[in-house]
């Protein structure tokens, strides 16, 4: 894990506070009032005096200051994966993040998903078009597996709404920062790193926790396979032929990153049956051109990245947390880690 130094109280006491010029003014204001100070722009100019500290609150971090001046820079997106790959982060510089209530919007698409497979709503509406009255058998979830790539804050959410339909939630996890909910009954495969309790928002509830070296059983029981994962050096082309090729009718949902996924290794699987239907939130290269392959892939969806739109008061009330945590003296529990990169 790296680990950067909490910002020193005098230094976060006379820090500029520069704010994306797209942030809307009602949330500008809120910056503003939490941090106790005027909001002046984030641009890609330097600004001077020179030897003062920035506090920074935006999407981007232009170059210009990627220098030890950045004293905390907080994302309004949940993902930092650009900021990061952008450019060298600045070591003593804080990074934290915006998560806001992205994990329940998420996990609600996720299901919106799910049941509407069960249910035929793409066949009912294909029938409609037609105007062809026929009855189709439908499905129910409860009793079936999913498996859930990523068990952090977005996994764990993904993981509570599904169990509280009756569906058994597997996690597949490469650290063991979150453990059980009290009264789950939870197991980890052998060879697979242990899971520990610990409290927090960050709990998973899910009957079973894998290791990521240790998925190959799951993945031919689940019906669904969703990831949740963020895009780093470990999880590029996470999903390859390997993983598709231990698949035995699964769906596939991706509300993570596009970049996780090997596209021509599962449009293979798609088309061989071995991945039933396709959901993705997420592609490798956004937005998607209309000449674009991916728009041809068969029982494919593809949304606009919108499974978990970030609203403004979850910047302002994530922003608060942290600034809180920081001002006590606390590490904020949306802190990344930029070594891992999440």
């Amino acid at each position: 894990m790296t680990t950067t130094p909490l910002p020193a109280p005098d230094e976060l006491a006379r820090a500029r506070l520069l704010v994306a010029p797209s942030l809307d003014g009602g949330l500008v204001r809120e910056l503003e009032r939490i941090a106790g100070r005027a909001a002046e722009p984030l641009t890609d100019v330097p600004p001077s005096p020179s030897g003062v500290p920035l506090l920074c609150v935006g999407e981007t971090l232009p170059e210009a200051l990627r220098t030890d001046r950045l004293l905390w820079f907080h994302s309004v997106n949940a993902g930092t994966d650009p900021l990061l790959s952008a450019g060298p982060w600045p070591a003593p510089a804080l990074l934290t993040r915006t998560v806001g209530r992205m994990g329940e919007r998420m996990a609600q698409y996720v299901l919106g998903w799910i049941l509407a497979e069960c249910q035929a709503v793409p066949e009912f509406t294909a029938q409609h078009d037609r105007a062809h009255w026929e009855r189709l058998p439908t499905e129910l979830i409860a009793g079936q597996t999913a498996l859930i790539y990523g068990t952090g804050r977005i996994g764990a959410a993904v993981g509570r709404l599904l169990r509280a339909c009756g569906v058994r939630t597997v996690g597949v996890a490469r650290t063991t920062r979150s453990g059980p909910t009290p009264g789950a009954e939870r197991g980890v495969v052998p060879g697979a790193a242990p899971v520990v309790p610990g409290p927090g928002p960050g709990v998973p509830g899910f009957d079973l926790v894998v290791g990521a070296g240790e998925d190959g059983g799951a993945l031919a029981e689940a019906r669904w396979v969703i990831s949740t994962l963020p895009l780093t050096t470990a999880t590029e082309g996470f999903f390859g032929a390997a993983r598709f090729a231990a698949v035995r009718g699964a769906t596939f949902v991706n509300v993570g990153r596009g970049a996780t996924v090997d596209m021509g290794a599962l449009e293979d699987a798609l088309r061989d049956g071995r991945v039933r239907r396709a959901v993705l939130d997420v592609l490798p290269t956004e937005p998607a051109a209309p000449d674009d392959p991916v728009w041809r892939l068969p029982r494919t969806v593809i949304t606009s990245h919108s499974s978990g739109i970030t609203a403004d008061e979850d910047v302002a009330v994530d922003f608060a947390a942290c600034w809180e945590a920081v001002t006590a003296g606390r590490r904020p529990g949306l802190t990344v880690d930029v070594g891992r990169g999440y």
